[in-house]
Parts: structure tokens; C-alpha cells; sequence
């Protein structure tokens, strides 16, 4: 925790082609090794085979898929006398958003073969419909919250 005043959020410019600040949070995530325009080619050739593939919008199937893989709950180690309790804690906004991208982009590159905007589409499209790797991990997350509720108490 810093001793002086809390450090300014950074504002991101929002991505050129959908003009939104969650695609190019989402494309820093997708980024490798400092490939900003690779990474924004993949992300935008996903968006559009989703679509093209749902016949929604691109936006509308990425934020839904965001909506879905995004948990409210996760649990916490925190030992109390000699013993380590998983104390269920709820999220933050902002870091809620954060592990759904990031889930997102792991269980996309997870998947088999193909090229990784194909991935990235069929993971997309799986999480806008309520499954797929991240809407997964985000239940095993809520199920492990659920089941440790007992020791809410302990809460920090």
C-alpha cells in the first residue's frame, strides 16, 4: 500500500474501429510481446467471424461474453490460529472485468489447432451463450465462494 496518495488511474484510448475502451483493455490482453497490431488484427478478425457466425453485432456478442465470464465472488486463504480458512470475499469492479479478459484470452488460447482469431471467435461466442472455459471458471469460482460461506465471518 503506498504511503502517499493513491496512484491516478491511466485512461486507454479507446480502439479505433469499435471506438470502445473494453476491446482495447481486452487487446493489451491479447498482446504478446509488445505486438499491439497483431494482437488488434486478431481481436478484430475474431469480433467479426463471431458475428458473422451469430449474425448479432460484434459488440453486442463481446460484451455479453464479458457479462458471462465475469465472477462476483472468489475466495481468499486467510489463516486464523494455526489453520487456513478460504474466506469467500466479494470482487472489485474493476478487477471482476479484469479476470473475465483474462480468462477469456487463456481458455481461447487453450483451445486446439486453428488459427488464434478462431480461437478467440469460438471462445467468444461460447462465453456470449453461457458456456465455454471462462464461464466455467467463473462457476467453479462461485461454487468454491458458496461452499465456503461458513467462513465469511473471517472476512478482512
Amino acid at each position: 500500500m503506498p504511503r502517499r496518495s493513491r496512484p491516478e488511474k491511466r485512461t486507454i484510448a479507446p480502439d479505433p474501429i469499435y471506438h470502445s475502451e473494453s476491446v482495447a483493455k481486452f487487446v493489451n490482453i491479447v498482446m504478446k510481446d509488445g505486438k499491439r497490431s497483431t494482437a488488434e488484427r486478431v481481436v478484430q478478425q475474431a469480433l467479426t467471424r463471431a458475428s458473422r457466425q451469430s449474425r448479432k453485432e460484434p459488440l453486442d456478442i463481446f460484451d455479453a461474453a464479458l457479462r458471462n465470464a465475469t465472477p462476483l465472488l472468489e475466495v481468499k486463504p486467510r489463516r486464523v490460529g494455526g489453520a487456513t480458512y478460504q474466506v469467500p470475499i466479494e470482487i472489485r469492479p474493476e478487477r471482476r472485468v479484469a479476470l473475465a479478459r483474462r480468462w477469456l484470452v487463456r481458455f481461447a488460447r487453450q483451445r486446439g489447432g486453428r488459427s488464434m482469431s478462431e480461437k478467440l471467435a469460438f471462445e467468444l461466442l461460447d462465453a456470449s451463450n453461457n458456456t465455454g472455459g471462462a464461464v466455467r471458471r467463473k462457476e467453479e469460482t462461485h461454487r468454491m465462494a458458496e461452499s465456503n460461506k461458513a467462513f465469511s465471518h473471517f472476512r478482512y
